[in-house]
């Protein structure tokens, strides 16, 4: 029986599949193997183990790591001057320079062994979360350094003489790292670089030595401008068959001193006005011995599984905490400043359409932080989850630019007016940076997320595209064999629970114990997991290898299962804190906007999906109905909003990380303005009543005169308006300082 079905099954279909499916390079195959899966393969299970994610529970910092939160790294925010930074100086001032090595912020992830600090990667992200509240410039500089870069590679991939040498210097910041990996030629295309090594021998110390003569041009190069040591990535020859019989090794990483001759450190990158060090580099002919390689001559053409794995992990770390805590910080600042600044009289936090906005940031803030937590719980565990990195990295700074987007508008004429009192413009030029680098949000969005989730989150479609590719055609056969009835029954699972689940509207999925009125919540992604496992399945079998050059439908069905992450982290957030209450005006705001684009983006592929009658097809069985969850009400809303303009544990546990900043400057100036107003509320009132709606020193001293207020709440109450007039302010130059030698 077997025989006969291998010969009139297994091996036709396996015939199709190579005809179908398009052939997977070197590097896409590197690519789909680097990393872990997770939480994300139980998303596309269509059956998702809630177990799993929630017996986690929530990150923890030793009391070292707290201690180095609350010590220097709060020491280090109070040294930053960020408005000097940006548009004077143009770069750190050499304090901030040598406390940073001196603290040894460049060695977090190094542990402690070779002098780093030896941080879990919950101590990382919040480190630089935080310092990213105060200046962005000083969150990169201190974040590339511990992500993709020389430390991470060494401590995974290098020798014990590299390990030994390097760590040290890289973790006292005796040595400045860089990574050069983009290309004027290849940018998100990483694998297509130019730059080219050829194995050679040359002379090294007096010596002659084997090695490789190296050409390249690198460009927006974090830290070029001053690295000491250059991680560098180029495509390795071999024409004279010195290592062997292959000329072509493939992608090598080695690291090069700057000062090596023939390199070429250029000038500097202006990148949207933000003054970390950027720039490019060449090298000219330039001799590497085999011993730079990163892990030796055994690593020769290993590189870009090297750089796959290091970015599975780092990318879910580095710019998802840079843009959680710019949210947290829009948030906070945002909430203040509707609640101090009036317009007709009444804060303008009461206008129901800053109310929106308000609560659209507060929501924004709620989902980044809670995935950033989990995310970086699950790398604490030693996963490296690559797809959940690309969807953090994408949609966090997707996040970041709408939730500052919407604290500009708010703020209105005060967030436009640059100088030292506006504390978003450098946040919100910072946006395009984060959206570009690590991978383009477009192309992450349309090409990874999906692509390579629908493949290496399958429980059998990796395993079948590598029988396909094996060229051993009685092997594959009997791999596919193998999997082919495991693969059968999976389909029919799926097919029967996701026409189940979208006809009952997820009214009957299951939820896990405990969870109390979120419980409905955990039923609709239930539902929707279903329903998306359901659409791969189909999608892959009526499209195949055609639907990786479908992008926009990838791009939504990447849509749906980010935001089933985004949602499972944040239903997780609410659970580790004990479910208040007080919270969950955020829980609701935050899951149905994210079940309804949900919707939105399933029943447009449903729409335009290549096989037009499939795609009806697949509408009829999975959403019958349609819409049927829509965003937040205008209650909800306002809810949100609420909790954003009055002093709550929600609001400071929702904003816990911010940096508010030094005595005198633009965030401590409305922290201070909120606070005051806050405590004067109730005289306030009695103003109001009195029929004083104005609110100045002039109208308090109206008010006390009339005998509305006692002297104490006038005090109270002048000093609130005074620190209302400060807060409100923006700054001016004098023309020359701006004219510069205009006459």
């Amino acid at each position: 029986m077997s025989d006969l079905r291998k010969k009139w099954i297994t091996r036709p279909l396996l015939n199709l599949i190579r005809k179908v499916l398009p052939p997977i390079s070197d590097t896409e195959r590197e690519a789909m193997e680097a990393g872990e899966v997770w939480w994300d393969a139980q998303l596309l299970s269509g059956k998702p183990d809630w177990e799993q994610l929630l017996s986690m529970g929530p990150p923890k910092l030793t009391d070292e790591e707290q201690a180095f939160l609350d010590g220097p790294v709060e020491e280090l925010c109070r040294m930053v001057d960020d408005w000097k930074i940006s548009f004077e100086t143009h770069d750190l001032p050499e304090e901030v320079w040598d406390f940073i090595k001196k603290e040894r912020f460049f060695g977090i992830i190094i542990p402690k062994e070779y002098g780093g600090l030896g941080f879990s990667p919950t101590a990382h992200a919040e480190i630089v979360t935080k310092i990213s509240t105060r200046s962005t410039t000083v969150g990169v500089t201190v974040m590339v350094p511990n992500s993709l870069g020389p430390g991470e590679l060494l401590m995974a991939h290098g020798t014990e003489e590299q390990k030994d040498y390097y760590l040290p210097r890289l973790a006292d910041g005796s040595e400045i790292p860089c990574f050069g990996l983009t290309s004027p030629e290849a940018g998100s295309d990483a694998a297509s670089m130019v730059d080219r090594g050829v194995v050679c021998y040359g002379e090294y110390k007096g010596e002659k030595t084997l090695g490789m003569r190296v050409n390249w041009h690198k460009r927006y190069i974090t830290l070029g401008p001053v690295a000491t040591i250059l991680g560098l990535a180029f495509k390795l020859y071999d024409p004279d068959r010195i290592l062997g019989d292959e000329e072509e090794l493939g992608i090598t990483v080695a690291l090069v001193p700057t000062d090596t001759e023939g390199v070429t450190i250029g000038q500097r990158h202006l990148a949207a006005l933000q003054a970390f060090m950027n720039g490019p580099n060449w090298g000219k002919d330039v001799f590497v011995p085999m011993e730079w390689v990163i892990g030796g001559r055994e690593n020769v053409g290993r590189g870009w599984h090297m750089l796959m794995s290091a970015l599975a992990a780092g990318r879910g770390i580095s710019l998802p905490s840079l843009s959680t805590g710019g949210a947290k910080m829009a948030a906070r600042t945002t909430g203040a400043y509707a609640r101090i600044r009036e317009q007709f009289s009444i804060p303008i936090g009461k206008f129901e359409g800053v109310q929106r906005r308000l609560a659209e940031i507060a929501g924004i803030a709620y989902v980044l932080d809670s995935a950033h937590k989990a995310t970086t719980r699950a790398l604490d565990e030693g996963l490296k989850p690559a797809v959940i990195s690309a969807i953090m990295k994408a949609h966090a700074t997707n996040g970041l630019r709408q939730a500052v987007n919407d604290a500009m508008d708010i703020h209105a004429g005060k967030a436009v007016i640059d100088g030292p009192l506006n504390y978003l413009g450098n946040v919100y030029r910072a946006v395009p940076v984060a959206i570009t680098v690590e991978g383009a949000n477009i192309l992450t969005r349309s090409l990874m997320i999906f692509g390579q989730g629908a493949i290496r989150c399958h429980p059998y479609l990796l395993d079948e595209m590598m029988a396909a590719e094996n060229d051993d055609e009685e092997a594959g056969v009997d791999t596919l064999d193998k999997l082919l009835p495991k693969h059968i029954w999976f389909q029919i699972k799926t097919f029967l629970r996701g026409v189940f689940h979208g006809w009952t509207v997820g009214l009957f999925a299951s939820s896990p114990r405990g969870v109390g009125k979120a419980a409905k919540y955990y039923r609709q992604l239930n539902r929707y997991s279903a329903i998306l496992t359901l659409t791969t399945e189909v999608a892959l079998l009526t499209l195949g290898g055609e639907l990786k050059r479908k992008e926009m439908i990838s791009a939504r069905l990447g849509d749906v299962l980010s935001e089933l992450y985004l949602l499972s982290c944040t239903l997780k957030r609410f659970k580790d804190d004990g479910s208040p209450k007080e919270d969950r005006p955020l829980l609701e705001f935050a899951m149905r906007a994210g079940l309804h684009n949900i919707e939105v983006s399933l029943l447009e592929v449903f729409q335009n999906f290549p096989i037009r009658f499939v795609g009806q097809l697949l509408h009829f069985f999975t959403m019958p109905w349609g819409h049927s969850i829509h965003t937040a009400s205008d209650r909800q809303s306002r809810a949100c909003a609420d909790l954003l303009m009055t002093p709550s544990d929600t609001r400071d546990r929702l904003t816990r990380g911010v940096f508010l900043g030094n005595p005198g400057d633009g965030v401590d100036l409305v922290e201070q303005a909120f606070s005051k107003v806050c405590d004067t509320e109730e005289a306030r009132d009695k103003m109001k009543r009195g029929g004083i709606r104005m609110f100045s020193r002039k109208t308090v001293d109206e008010a006390l005169e009339k005998k509305l207020i006692s002297e104490e709440e006038a005090d109270r109450l002048g000093e609130a308006a005074d620190a209302v007039d400060m807060a409100i302010q923006v700054d001016h130059f004098e023309f020359d300082e701006l004219a510069g030698n205009r006459k």
